[in-house]
């Protein structure tokens, strides 16, 4: 049987097909508007099902709707019981303008080292290290002792409606695992000649939330003769400009900032001082700390108006709000009313995407991940962190299930992430992250899922 490390190594043979991978993968412009009908994931799915069964693995393709199925796939093992599962997602978010891209975003182009595309990074990396982690597995002609499954899901830019979401209510059974891991709350750092990693131990939590502010219509050239949403618009705006959220530093991240040159314990105090310092040496670390300290809202939609001649009577302000694991609704909710307090004509209305979670950092999983990157990065001293992250994910799905889930990539520490560009322009990939990943998946399985090296 073939050893940790023969297999490892048999990823540096096979960097051309892992970016194929990954380039076909772009090449499917699964795109999730959020609204019906949208995604077309199954095209993604049934790419992935004829890729395994190149190699001998089955898979199965489910979904509520027949062009957004999932895929998932069990990896031949001898016991029933799934130990490990590979989570990742099909859907893509749109594109919002074409012209400002280096190159078609999906066309997978290759440049400086780099994979460009919608998705190249934002899901379809980690989906394509874990569709490499199950062929160099099979290829090898290993049994594994316990169960591993990959689960590529619909929908997860849109909450998983169609996804996780779906089959955690309806499938629980095809999603059953121990550990699962997944995108999110991973993030490699240099500091002071140290490798700093993170393991994504949980997730703030996601709202929607609609202000809608009525007016009365009337003709533009007679202003005064109806009553214009737009100033009430105004109002509203310049109240969450100047909206100044809670500052807490409770969470684990904030007790690990000694690695980063922060020797004071940091609290609302001396919060700005010290994010100021963090902004100059580390600006990762001081973003991560400004998004874990805080509720946010962020308005990020306006919907108004029939016609330019015409005041509008009704103006739908949408809001992003992203809370942390202890701001439960009574709180969120008189945030919200501190905001709306002054505008005329203001109600609104308020919807969870996703709750707050979190599954415990000491676990079997983490040791795994631990060990794996000491071979990978040939490197016994590396320092960890447990994170949770700004963003969700379908990890909220299998935690609600009782499943400890992590979110880690393994990239390579030498790859800039400031060029990811996740959701953004130019989206893309290292190639060094893509081959760094596959081992990541590769060593983590074998660890889980074998009894021993």
């Amino acid at each position: 049987m073939s050893s940790l490390q023969s297999l490892i190594d048999q990823v540096d043979d096979s960097i051309n097909e892992i970016i194929h991978m990954n380039q076909e993968l772009i090449k499917i412009p699964s795109i999730n508007t959020g609204y019906m009908p949208t995604g077309n994931e199954t095209l993604v799915a049934e790419f992935l099902r004829d890729s395994l069964l190149d190699d001998g693995i089955s898979s199965n393709l489910i979904g509520r709707d027949p062009k957004r199925k999932n895929f998932i796939s069990d990896y031949p093992s001898i016991s029933d019981k799934t130990k490990l599962m590979f989570m990742s997602h099909t859907d893509v978010v749109p594109v919002e303008n074409e012209e400002k891209w280096k190159f078609d975003p999906f066309s997978g182009t290759i440049h400086e080292g780099r994979v460009y595309g919608r998705g190249s990074n934002d899901c379809k990396a980690l989906l394509t290290t874990q569709m490499m982690a199950f062929k160099i597995l099979k290829r090898n002609n290993i049994t594994l002792d316990y169960g591993l499954k990959l689960v590529s899901g619909a929908d997860e830019e849109h909450g998983g409606k169609w996804g996780f979401r779906w089959l955690a209510e309806k499938h629980p059974e095809l999603i059953t695992s121990d550990y699962a891991i997944n995108e999110g709350g991973s993030v490699s750092i240099q500091a002071d000649n140290k490798l700093i990693l993170s393991i994504g131990v949980g997730e703030k939590g996601r709202l929607e939330l609609k202000f809608k502010i009525k007016g009365e219509s009337g003709h533009a050239s007679t202003p005064w003769m109806g009553k214009n949403a737009s100033f009430q618009l105004g109002k509203l705006l310049k109240n969450l400009e100047d909206y100044k959220p809670e500052i807490i530093t409770t969470l684990p991240f904030f007790s690990h900032l000694h690695n980063f040159g922060i020797e004071e314990k940091i609290d609302s105090s001396n919060f700005d001082k010290l994010i100021d310092r963090l902004d100059k040496s580390y600006p990762l670390v001081s973003s991560l700390s400004k998004a874990l300290s805080q509720m946010l809202i962020t308005p990020t939609m306006v919907q108004g108006g029939i016609k330019s001649n015409s005041i509008p009577e009704e103006i739908i302000l949408t809001c992003d709000i992203r809370n942390l694991p202890f701001q439960k609704i009574d709180y969120i909710i008189s945030e919200i009313e501190k905001i709306s307090q002054d505008i005329d004509g203001l109600t609104y209305d308020l919807e969870y995407m996703s709750d707050p979670n979190e599954s415990k950092f000491d676990s079997a999983l983490a040791d795994a991940i631990i060990e794996s990157q000491s071979i990978i990065q040939n490197n016994k001293e590396i320092k960890w962190i447990p994170l949770h992250s700004p963003g969700f994910t379908d990890s909220t799905y299998t935690r609600r299930l009782g499943i400890t889930t992590y979110g880690f990539y393994g990239s390579d520490p030498q790859d800039d992430a400031t060029l990811n560009n996740i959701h953004g322009t130019n989206e893309s990939i290292g190639i060094a992250s893509l081959i760094s990943g596959t081992k990541s998946m590769l060593a983590i399985a074998y660890i889980m899922c074998m009894n021993k090296l």
